[in-house]
């Protein structure tokens, strides 16, 4: 078990991460500068208002503290590779997608430290494991953005090596996240058994609330339908591989998965159950 957390979830992590770097390329970043108010729309949605409805939804379901701080490590994750893919199926504005990916990966290193710190502090009290901002910034650095850089100078530089490995490491690190999800509610079985259905229930409804409000607030702003299906499902879908390697971080390896692992790794199952219909939706209209 050991060795799956400090060895098979940071690889799992990297991999992943540099599967988005290989996909992107520096006009993803440029294209931030050209098309700044669906981009801000979009960053908001999920930088303030996704951890805010987290927040909201622990607070209203009396979770555990732990549970609750793996509700919001979960939160502070950015979309990853997948709500990219989802966007692509759902026909909507995958390059806006794309951007907001890369951009809100990028500055995750800075807020996710800080708020995952806040978090531990605010719900666990007495009992919060002592949290290194500087140390999770910099492991961050190492298993998220470092990856990504890597796979950006390989697209640049070696463009048909890069579409020739992009798909296999989609297929490689989701085989390994499969693999992480089973290890971590196996070895939380039995917390897993008694808060399914209260963390089950705010997972699916936090899921739901999140879609919407991406979906409400950019078409309160008036972009394009393509646009507002993109926000939805980047606001919607989180990188939960990170959540997981997150709780890791935190709590340390000695003992398997720890508590807060749980909502990432049930999410990582639920948020398909979920987005479905809404893609279905979406690429219907």
């Amino acid at each position: 078990m050991d060795f799956l957390i400090n060895v098979g979830l940071p690889v799992s992590l990297a991999i992943i991460m540099l599967s988005l770097g290989i996909g992107l390329e520096i006009a993803d970043f440029r294209r931030v500068l050209t098309r700044k108010y669906p981009f801000a729309i979009g960053a908001l949605c999920q930088v303030v208002l996704l951890p805010i409805a987290a927040f909201a939804t622990v607070k209203l379901l009396g979770l555990p503290p732990e549970i609750a701080v793996g509700f919001m490590l979960l939160s502070f994750c950015p979309g990853g590779v997948t709500s990219n893919i989802l966007t692509k199926f759902a026909k909507g504005d995958v390059a806006l997608s794309v951007s907001l990916t890369a951009v809100i990966s990028i500055l995750s290193i800075l807020t996710v430290p800080i708020l995952a710190a806040w978090t531990i502090a605010h719900f666990m009290g007495e009992d919060a494991p002592e949290v290194s901002i500087t140390g999770l910034a910099i492991a961050m650095f190492l298993i998220t953005t470092l990856p990504v850089a890597i796979g950006i100078s390989v697209r640049r530089f070696a463009t048909g090596f890069a579409n020739r490995i992009e798909g296999g490491l989609s297929k490689l690190a989701g085989a390994l996240f499969l693999l992480i999800v089973i290890a971590a509610v196996a070895g939380n079985w039995q917390l897993f058994i008694e808060n399914l259905g209260i963390m089950g229930t705010g997972l699916v409804s936090l899921n739901i609330a999140l879609l919407l409000i991406g979906l409400g607030v950019s078409r309160a702003a008036n972009l394009s339908w393509a646009e507002c299906k993109s926000i939805s499902i980047d606001t919607g879908i989180q990188n939960s591989t990170l959540g997981l390697t997150l709780a890791a971080l935190i709590t340390g390896t000695e003992t398997g998965f720890s508590t807060l692992a749980l909502p990432s790794a049930v999410y990582g199952v639920t948020m398909y159950v979920v987005v479905f219909p809404f893609l279905l939706w979406f690429r219907k209209r």
